[in-house]
């Protein structure tokens, strides 16, 4: 008889619960190191494919992989204990068909651990977002400023301003929210239409420069922490170690061109020395 120990782990169900309940944390991370010491704060990770541009300096999410996704992922689960980890599913991987979508999600849950994916899209990809939660996949909408659409949107810019574009925007959750997604994010959707949709849906709600009438939010970890050459407007900077880097940065070459190297005698202390 096998004995099914209890995760530590925030789960699926867990954090749709909280609708309407204690906000839900959010962070991104890209890396162990980062999700251990962010994992202790927060409800939910989220390995976004922004790492495109925050770790490999692209100039949007367009040129990020699968295996990428897969390789970050898989740190952050190995680097996290409690705290709900979603991956991102890029551009290219979902959209083609169901099977398609089923195939590489599948494929992500399986060498990440991770325990949910998220994909960018309204009513649209209610279909495929079906799929996959009757098979299994627990999926986070992604609505609004959605950056995988950036060439077809003409750039990042706020979604709602209009009221003209409120009904396909609320159809959008509405769509994924009865889809079975177990929670959405709303990025840089018009505060008024942010809190409309809050209210309307059955799931939670993660805003991202939208509302704080959401259900919880997520920021890019590096532009909380001042590490980004440029933070959006609405994020609000709780570090600065960017400068903090560049000036120790600057103080260890100083050291360097001083000859002020360390002893290396304690370290690599040779035989004779202890005997």
């Amino acid at each position: 008889m096998s004995v099914q120990r209890r995760s530590a782990r925030l789960t699926v169900p867990e954090i749709r619960a909280r609708k309407g309940q204690e906000p839900i944390v959010c962070l991104t991370s890209y890396h162990a190191h980062t999700a251990a010491l962010i994992d202790p704060h927060v409800d939910l990770l989220l390995v976004g494919d922004s790492l495109g541009m925050v770790m490999y300096g692209m100039e949007n999410t367009l040129g990020v992989s699968l295996d990428m996704m897969i390789a970050h992922g898989a740190a952050v689960v190995r680097g996290s204990d409690s705290a709900l980890v979603v991956v991102d599913m890029p551009f290219g991987t979902y959209e083609e068909s169901r099977a398609h979508a089923f195939h590489n999600a599948a494929r992500t849950m399986k060498e990440t651990g991770c325990q949910a994916i998220k994909l960018e899209g309204g009513e649209r990809m209610a279909d495929t977002v079906h799929h996959l939660t009757q098979r299994g996949i627990p999926v986070m909408g992604h609505i609004g400023l959605t950056p995988q659409n950036v060439n077809v949107m003409g750039g990042f810019k706020t979604q709602g301003r209009n009221k003209d574009e409120w009904p396909q925007i609320e159809r959008d959750a509405q769509a994924l929210a009865e889809a079975g997604a177990f929670a959405i994010v709303l990025e840089g959707i018009a505060a008024p239409l942010a809190d409309k949709i809050s209210s309307a849906i059955n799931v939670p709600t993660i805003g991202i420069g939208a509302s704080a009438g959401c259900d919880g939010q997520i920021l890019v970890t590096e532009d909380m922490l001042g590490l980004s050459p440029q933070v959006p407007k609405f994020v609000k900077e709780f570090a600065t170690l960017g400068a903090q880097i560049a000036k120790a940065a600057e103080a260890y070459a100083n050291d360097v061109r001083a000859r002020k190297f360390p002893e290396q005698k304690h370290t690599y202390a040779l035989k004779e020395d202890k005997e």
